[in-house]
C-alpha cells in the first residue's frame, strides 16, 4: 500500500503577515467554506474559488480532493482561528469527526478563495511504541505469503514512510508461487480475493471504512489510498490497521469490542492496490497522518512450516497460525 497522504496542497502564496486577528474577510469566507462542506455543497465550495485556483484544481479534481476528505476526516465540528501564517493566508485547527487537522484558506483581494491546504495539526508529543506488548495472531487461519515485509529496503518498500514502517503486504500464493489463477485479469481470480479476515487482538473498533469500490487488477485508486479500511485499538493503546477490504464486506462496526478470532471482513482490492491483498500493520496513534509505525510480532506461528515464537515475518515468509481459530461473527 502507498503511503496514506489525506489532502492536496493548491495554490500559495504572498509574503508574511504581521496582523494576528482574524478579519472579517477570512472569518466569512471560511464559516461558508464549512457550511458548504459540511452540507456537501461541493459544487458551491467550487464557485468560491478564484479563477486561478478553478485553474489549478478543476472541478473533477476538486470533487475528488473534497469527497476524499469527507470519507477519511468527515464532517468539521469545530474551527478555532490561530494565525496568518503568510498576508491573506488564515490558519484554523479544525476538529473533524475523526482527525484534528491544520486548515489553511488563503483569500484574494475579490473575497475569493486562492489557497487551500490541509494538514495534520500537532501539538503535542505523540507516545512512543515500538512493537506489541498484546499477543496476536495471524489474521486469517490459511496460509498466507508475505510480499512485503522486514526492516530493509529491499524486504519491504513500506520503511520509507514512517506511520506504516513496519508493515505487511499479504497475499496467497500457489505452488507455483502465483499469486492467481487464470491470466489475473479478475479480481476472483486472486486466492487472497473473498478470504476471511480476523480479529488480532481483543480491542475496539475506532474507525471502519467500507464503501469504496475494488479495482480492476493493475487499476489503482489512489483517491482513498487504503481503501476499506478497520482499525482496533488494543487494551494496550495499540492501533492496528487493516486495508484494501473487499466493499461492503466489512461486519464490524465503530465502537465496537472484539474478540481475538473475530470476523473483521474480507480480503479484497479497494485503495491503491494494483491486486487483492491484506495490508497490515501497528502504529502508536489512529491518525496514520501522524502516526509512527511499530513492529508487529505474532504468537506460535507455522513459518515456513516450523513453528516460531514471537516472532515478526519477513518477505517470502510463509505464515500460518498454529491453531485454527474458530471464526466469530
Amino acid at each position: 500500500m502507498r503511503i496514506y497522504i489525506l489532502f492536496i496542497l493548491t495554490i500559495l502564496l504572498a509574503n508574511t503577515a504581521v496582523a494576528q486577528q482574524e478579519t472579517i474577510i477570512s472569518k466569512t469566507v471560511a464559516n461558508e467554506f464549512q457550511k458548504k462542506y459540511n452540507s456537501n455543497d461541493y459544487e458551491g465550495i467550487f464557485t468560491m474559488f478564484s479563477k486561478e485556483m478553478k485553474a489549478f484544481m478543476p472541478h473533477d479534481k476538486t470533487l475528488d480532493f473534497l469527497n476524499t476528505l469527507n470519507t477519511q476526516a468527515g464532517t468539521i465540528k469545530k474551527r478555532t482561528f490561530i494565525k496568518y501564517p503568510q498576508t491573506n493566508v488564515a490558519l484554523y485547527k479544525t476538529t473533524f469527526e475523526r482527525a484534528i487537522v491544520a486548515l489553511f484558506v488563503s483569500v484574494d483581494a475579490n473575497s475569493k478563495i486562492n489557497g487551500l491546504m490541509v494538514k495534520p495539526y500537532v501539538t503535542e508529543k505523540l507516545p512512543e511504541l515500538k512493537r506489541n506488548s498484546s499477543k496476536l495472531i495471524l489474521p486469517f487461519n490459511e496460509e498466507w505469503t508475505v510480499f512485503w515485509g522486514g526492516d530493509t529496503k529491499e524486504q519491504n518498500y513500506h520503511v520509507a514512510y514512517k506511520s506504516q514502517k513496519n508493515a505487511f503486504d499479504l497475499i496467497i500464493t500457489d505452488a507455483a508461487g502465483k499469486s492467481h489463477k487464470n491470466d489475473g485479469t479478475n479480481n476472483e481470480d486472486y486466492y487472497a480475493f473473498g478470504k476471511e479476515l480476523l480479529a488480532p487482538a481483543n480491542g475496539e473498533v475506532v474507525l471502519v471504512v467500507d464503501g469504496i469500490k475494488d479495482n480492476k487488477p493493475g487499476v489503482l485508486n489512489p483517491n482513498y489510498v487504503p481503501g476499506n479500511t478497520v482499525i482496533i485499538k488494543t487494551s494496550n493503546n495499540e492501533f492496528l490497521f487493516f486495508a484494501h477490504f473487499k466493499q461492503h464486506s466489512i461486519k464490524v462496526k465503530q465502537g465496537q469490542k472484539v474478540q481475538q478470532g473475530d470476523l473483521l471482513g474480507l480480503c479484497g482490492n479497494s485503495g491503491n492496490t494494483s491486486e487483492p491483498h491484506l495490508h497490515f500493520h501497528i502504529q502508536n496513534v489512529e491518525d496514520m497522518n501522524i502516526a509512527t509505525g511499530a513492529k508487529a510480532y505474532f504468537e506460535e506461528i507455522f513459518v515456513n512450516g516450523k513453528v516460531r515464537n514471537t516472532y515478526s515475518p519477513v518477505k517470502n515468509d510463509k505464515v500460518k497460525n498454529k491453531y485454527y481459530f474458530r471464526i466469530k461473527v
